[in-house]
């Protein structure tokens, strides 16, 4: 499920990157970033609307440790979407996807100190392959990344992503209803981007014209739906079925799927838009960094797997 909830999250690169666009030609007005963040906004704002009427009197019996699991998801979900956006304005997008990646790192060196005792070899090799993976994936060269703002930014955003899935590993937590913690999360991103993109707004009509037109309301539906509402709401319900620092490897075959999906969707986009925002190829890096991520995931399932056979014989 949680590899099914990284497929689903791929598409919301291009669509992404397409609604920036967009804003760019119909949104002048508006800088890059706070057009951003007001479609993400936009984004969570839809997700918890739609999640309360679903709901509907259940949110009455929302807890103080939903309420506090939701609160922190929730802000570390956006502050770490916000310090990416900003960062990738300093760096490079693909030194901003390799660094994203650095909470598999930080989660088994988290508990390692917790526990005051080294994770299983099995983990840290397996995350040594998956950060090698997303480096040949991202095209980034171990020479070529400087700390500047923008790195300092996403390695601080993928400590804020660390803490979302040790929050939903958490055992103070265990027992919270999935749906009414996730509609505070929703609600919590969606004020924190609300307020961000007030701080930095442009011309209002502008906005409604870009985010109005057939094409922008489409990819808005997706970004909302498939890849806000549906994923987050599997991901809140089924990482607890794994141990975090696996959940943080799982996590790590997005890349994979965003390099598969570029193949074609961006093209469908294009043509509907009409904006030109070509579909990637097919490149070395795309087969032996995802090759590495891929396998590096496997070998972890296989291990798991057998342990568990032995323990059980």
């Amino acid at each position: 499920m949680l590899t099914l909830c990284c497929a689903f999250w791929a598409f919301s690169f291009p669509a992404m990157k397409a609604l920036g666009m967009l804003g760019l030609r119909d949104a002048p007005g508006w800088n890059s970033m706070a057009f951003s963040t007001a479609s993400i906004a936009l984004r969570f704002i839809g997700a918890s609307l739609i999640l309360a009427l679903m709901l509907r009197g259940a949110l009455r019996n929302l807890t103080r440790k939903e309420l506090l699991q939701g609160l922190g998801l929730g802000t570390c979900g956006s502050l770490g979407l916000i310090l990416q956006m900003d960062g990738m304005a300093y760096t490079s997008a693909s030194t901003s996807a390799f660094l994203t990646q650095g909470y598999c790192i930080w989660i088994p060196l988290w508990f390692c100190i917790r526990a005051r005792k080294l994770p299983a070899m099995a983990e840290w090799m397996s995350a040594a392959l998956v950060l090698t993976g997303a480096m040949i994936l991202a095209g980034v060269r171990a020479d070529s990344i400087r700390l500047g703002r923008g790195e300092w930014e996403n390695l601080l955003g993928s400590v804020l992503f660390a803490g979302q899935i040790l929050l939903l590993d958490h055992p103070r937590f265990e027992g919270n209803n999935v749906h009414r913690f996730s509609w505070v999360m929703f609600t919590t991103m969606a004020f924190t981007c609300t307020t961000l993109a007030a701080l930095q707004h442009g011309p209002v009509p502008e906005l409604v014209r870009a985010l109005s037109s057939p094409v922008a309301l489409g990819l808005t539906a997706l970004l909302m739906g498939p890849c806000t509402l549906l994923t987050f709401l599997w991901a809140n319900r089924w990482q607890r079925e794994v141990p975090a620092s696996e959940a943080s490897l799982l996590y790590c075959t997005e890349p994979v799927f965003t390099s598969l999906v570029t193949w074609f969707v961006p093209g469908w986009i294009s043509a509907a838009a009409g904006i030109h925002y070509p579909n990637e190829s097919l490149t070395s890096n795309l087969v032996i960094g995802g090759g590495l991520i891929l396998g590096a995931n496997l070998w972890l399932q296989w291990r798991g797997r057998r342990a568990q056979a032995v323990a059980t014989a």
